[in-house]
């Protein structure tokens, strides 16, 4: 077996099933599992519709490229949100089965294994990155996101002789678990920095359509680099998912896109890979693309649960509300492992810990003393569960 695979951690959902291993939570409450970012809305009726109406697409092998018709939805929408000139349907843009499945495979196919690579993201991280970059045979690199720093990733402090070794960043923005977004200065420092040591940047933008405003949608790195006219989009790889934006995890639909020589070995090596999307899912998608009402009427249900909480867990928000997805990021201090057992054994309600989702790194855990919750339960879940959260956080003081 890879070797490799001994290098891997339990991922976090794992540590929380041990967690709370032998505990029996409150009999008389009901169960609110806020712990991991699965959308729970309803399917739009017109996905599952045309799910239904192409099911003749099970009697064929898909083309690993994808429709052309999926490409041109895809590039449509992009220039629409960003807004940004069309990209190339068939050159800049691929299909991928969910933005995961994808992050994960482009480090394998991008990371030069001979050259002491590291893969730099930031910590607390979406757990895949680590992952992706140790099979890959990379050294992650954690940049730890503190509060103090207003959970901004201090690039200007990494050392040289790692930036000389880096072949890959993950970025996510909207940030998972923080909900940060990425300024323009911010994008400019990292293509910069791209610019001067060769890197690759993976641009996560699975929540980029979870936010408050409507008028004010969260700025994405196509965007930032147009706006900085990068307009090749040379080095950068955006990760995009209809999971969130649509209600549709189970649909494992996304897309890559960027720069063009990047998108061609990615898609030689997808050949072989055997990860080519489901003809009835790309038709599902290009509906779900084409529409915005459905994804108006999604964030709306977010925005209604962050106005519920809010107001009972600002006390544990050391920078206010997120700039967007769908978390809030809580301080509640001391031990996290011990404060979401006792969330879950007295109130039956289930976070994550923020330690799960960080790694130690300069001597300390970012994540330490924070718990990730996730507001896709019902708004009267997402109530009772903040009350509760609030009133342990206050007599565990």
């Amino acid at each position: 077996m890879n070797p490799h695979l001994d290098q891997l951690q339990d991922y976090p959902f794992q540590r929380l099933r041990a967690l709370f291993s032998g505990i029996v939570p409150n009999p008389d409450l009901p169960a609110i599992d806020l712990s991991i970012g699965e959308p729970r809305h309803a399917t739009p009726a017109l996905i599952r519709e045309a799910m239904m109406a192409h099911l003749d697409g099970l009697a064929q092998y898909p083309a690993t490229i994808g429709l052309p018709a999926l490409r041109e939805a895809i590039a449509d929408w992009l220039a629409r949100r960003y807004p940004i000139p069309r990209l190339d349907p068939t050159s800049q843009i691929l299909p991928v089965n969910g933005s995961r499945e994808a992050l994960f495979s482009f480090a394998q196919a991008s990371i030069d294994s001979s050259r002491q690579p590291v893969v730099m993201f930031p910590n607390p991280f979406y757990q895949i990155y680590e992952g992706a970059a140790l099979l890959a045979g990379a050294r992650p690199w954690y940049v730890p996101t503190l509060a103090e720093h207003g959970f901004r990733a201090q690039f200007h402090a990494i050392p040289e002789n790692i930036w000389q070794q880096t072949q890959l960043v993950y970025i996510c923005s909207p940030g998972n678990p923080t909900g940060q977004v990425m300024t323009l200065d911010e994008w400019e420092n990292l293509f910069n920095l791209s610019d001067r040591y060769g890197f690759t940047i993976g641009a996560d933008e699975c929540y980029s359509e979870i936010y408050f405003e409507h008028a004010t949608p969260p700025l994405g790195a196509l965007q930032a680099a147009h706006q900085l006219g990068r307009h090749d989009y040379q080095r950068l790889i955006v990760f995009s998912s209809l999971s969130k934006r649509s209600n549709v995890p189970g649909l494992r639909s996304g897309f890559v896109a960027g720069d063009a020589a990047r998108i061609r070995q990615f898609l030689l090596y997808r050949t072989y890979h055997g990860s080519a999307m489901s003809p009835v899912v790309q038709h599902a998608s290009i509906c779900a693309w084409q529409d915005e009402s459905h994804v108006r009427d999604n964030r709306r249900l977010y925005t209604e649960k962050f106005a519920a909480t809010l107001p009972i867990l600002g006390s544990l928000l050391p920078h206010g509300a997120p700039d967007a997805s769908f978390y809030l990021w809580l301080h509640v201090g001391g031990d996290d492992t011990v404060f979401a057992r006792q969330l879950y054994q007295q109130h039956h309600v289930t976070v994550l810990p923020g330690s799960f989702l960080a790694r130690e790194a300069g001597e300390q855990n970012p994540g330490h003393g924070y718990v990730r919750m996730a507001l896709v339960a019902p708004v009267a879940d997402c109530i009772r569960a903040a009350h509760a959260i609030l009133s342990l956080q206050q007599s565990m003081l």
